[in-house]
């Protein structure tokens, strides 16, 4: 049995350009199928969130019109309400790398609040890259490879990546309103290879130990991926 830390957003709002408070936190789908799929197949999960704050659903994605219908919403809150490590999360300063075999970080708007901005993120999601353990970032996500910045530089630097797109930002209605857009930034300050698919789509990007994926749907080909690599 493995043990997979997850690294969850402890925000419930994004500040956009004009002050506005958006109401976010993780989103759903990215949180829920790949726990489902990790615990079913019987390794450990353990969530860490910046100081050990309980996690919030967005609210948005547990809509009907976001999970492909009434029954998808309720099976996304039903592991939700199962998942008994989404209530006592460690805090990250408090996280020993060495405990895990591998590291994931599900998005929504969440991590662009306080993930991209966390040391103790940064630290984590360094050393988990230099270990060559599995390290599995979704949508969102990857703005915590923004967080591994030291004068400037990451060592994400020349990775091949994806996430969240802003052709995906803008068919939401947030690129106008964002102070910043993760793919411009990711490829501005952190100098990744970024690669994407059609938008909405399934798309997953390997690179060594680390592996993207672009959206919400990409989540559950990610958690069957690392599943694939705990074996």
């Amino acid at each position: 049995m493995a043990k997979v830390l997850f690294i969850v957003t402890g925000a419930t709002y994004w500040v956009l350009k004009d002050g506005t408070r958006y109401a976010t936190g993780y989103w759903a789908e990215e949180f829920a199928m790949p726990y489902k799929k990790i615990t079913e197949a019987g390794h450990e999960v353990v969530v860490g969130t910046p100081g050990g704050v309980i996690p919030n659903v967005d609210m948005m994605s547990l809509r009907p019109s976001m999970t492909g219908g009434e029954d998808g919403a309720l099976e996304l809150e039903a592991i939700i309400r199962s998942a008994e490590v989404m209530r006592r999360p460690l805090k990250l300063s408090d996280v020993r790398l060495e405990d895990y075999d591998a590291v994931y970080v599900p998005g929504g708007h969440g991590p662009m609040a306080d993930l991209a901005w966390d040391a103790d993120v940064g630290r984590l999601l360094t050393a988990q890259l230099a270990s060559g353990k599995p390290l599995f970032i979704v949508c969102h996500g990857p703005s915590a490879m923004l967080a591994t910045r030291i004068h400037g530089k990451s060592p994400f630097k020349g990775y091949r990546v994806t996430c969240f797109t802003n052709a995906e930002e803008e068919a939401v209605g947030l690129a106008p309103r964002a102070t910043w857009l993760l793919e411009t930034d990711l490829q501005e300050k952190v100098g990744v290879d970024f690669s994407r698919g059609p938008i909405w789509e399934p798309y997953m990007v390997e690179d060594r130990n680390l592996v993207t994926g672009q959206n919400p749907s990409s989540a559950a080909v990610l958690a069957d991926r690392l599943l694939e690599i705990l074996k």
